[in-house]
């Protein structure tokens, strides 16, 4: 019987991201302009790959909204590359979306450290995978997101089984092919051998922003965030989202720069808000009223559906 060390070898064996790519074998002789190339080559089928997988990411984004409407949050979990990920795109919604910091969090193995620099055997750790949900919470209003690009990391593993203990929604990201795992949703994006064998930063990652973007932002249209195309919930944090937020309220009502400045400052830097008032010509309290009501659907607050 193998140990347990063979065991990881023979899982490793069978990983497509952990074979060598013929096509760059011979990327270590390549001038920088072909190592360039071949790996812009690799790049270029990933988008085609998370098109494939369209039907299970929608499946998860319905589970979001389903959490966001409870008061649920959607929680990323991962080691390394993907846990990164995970961080960075949760850190991305307050600003984006005007969400509440605590409605998409990114849990990564060894903890906030960890997001800046490496640390060896962390995605080992199942017990801090078990703690970690029960840490932050985790309940069934919640829909928990594990990223891995091997299928195997133990940590992601653990934590989406304590998740599914929890009565949270569970779904499983991956760049191998699917396994059978209990989860309510599993996503697999296969996008073949890396430019150098197991560098799972590398075409993986891309493929799972690429997804993690995809679930996020349609998550957030899906709940008001978003009317038309413009992000008319950003958060004002920064003097160019301030800007931004002046430029979205001028080409939705027709105001000046003065005049969306003076909206946006009397509706107290809310940008839904300021365009009720002058599409609507009502006061701020009557403007958050029509969005209260119209549970913060722009479109369903001035009567457009």
């Amino acid at each position: 019987m193998p140990d347990k060390k063979q065991k990881i070898f023979e899982e490793l064996k069978l990983l497509t991201t952990e074979r060598r790519n013929p096509r760059t074998r011979r990327i270590d002789l390549a001038s920088t302009t072909e190592i360039l190339e071949l790996m812009n080559d690799e790049d270029r089928g990933v988008a085609e790959v998370v098109r494939s997988a369209i039907p299970s990411i929608a499946r998860a984004v319905d589970l979001v909204v389903g959490s966001f409407k409870k008061g649920g949050r959607l929680v990323y979990v991962g080691a390394g590359t993907s846990g990164r990920l995970g961080v960075i795109d949760a850190a991305e919604c307050p600003p984006t979306f005007g969400a509440s910091p605590d409605m998409v969090i990114g849990i990564i193995s060894g903890g906030r450290e960890t997001v800046f620099l490496s640390r060896e055997g962390v995605e080992d750790d199942t017990s801090a995978a078990e703690q970690d949900m029960v840490t932050h919470q985790i309940s069934p209003k919640d829909t928990v997101l594990g990223i891995t690009a091997s299928r195997r990391t133990p940590y992601v593993m653990i934590a989406l089984e304590t998740a599914r203990r929890l009565g949270a929604k569970t779904v499983f990201l991956t760049c191998n092919e699917p396994i059978d795992f209990q989860v309510d949703v599993q996503i697999s994006a296969v996008v073949g051998p890396e430019a150098i064998a197991g560098s799972t930063r590398l075409k993986a990652a891309t493929a799972q922003k690429m997804i993690l973007n995809m679930i996020s932002t349609a998550s957030m249209v899906r709940v008001g965030k978003v009317y038309e195309n413009l992000m008319v919930d950003l958060k004002p944090a920064s003097e160019k989202l301030i800007e931004r937020a002046k430029g979205i309220i001028m080409m939705l009502t027709g105001a000046d720069y003065d005049e969306a400045a003076r909206l946006f400052d009397e509706s107290g830097r809310n940008v839904k808000v300021s365009i009720v008032m002058a599409k609507l010509g009502v006061e701020r309290e009557q403007a958050e009223k029509r969005l209260e009501e119209a549970d913060g659907f722009l479109a369903r607050a001035l009567g457009e559906r």
